[in-house]
């Protein structure tokens, strides 16, 4: 049986944008297919609003973060 997954980032992952990805961002939340993110750098900052297609791949930073997701007590 297929799993249905809704969104492909969680709260708390770390990503980057195709429009800046020198800038490494923490998102926040996701509703209604909009990803919420922090500027890692300058958290004080307004946060940045993204589709999942404006997000960069990043296959390390995706292995760390399900890592992150599976052992959340570590």
């Amino acid at each position: 049986m297929k799993e249905f997954v809704q969104n492909k980032y969680n709260a708390g992952d770390t990503v980057y944008a195709k429009a800046n990805p020198s800038e490494k961002l923490v998102i926040r939340r996701y509703i209604d297919k909009v990803y919420y993110c922090k500027v890692m750098a300058h958290p004080e900052r307004k946060e940045l609003v993204y589709f999942e297609r404006e997000i960069i791949e990043d296959l390390p930073l995706e292995a760390l973060n399900r890592e992150a997701r599976d052992n959340p007590d570590t």
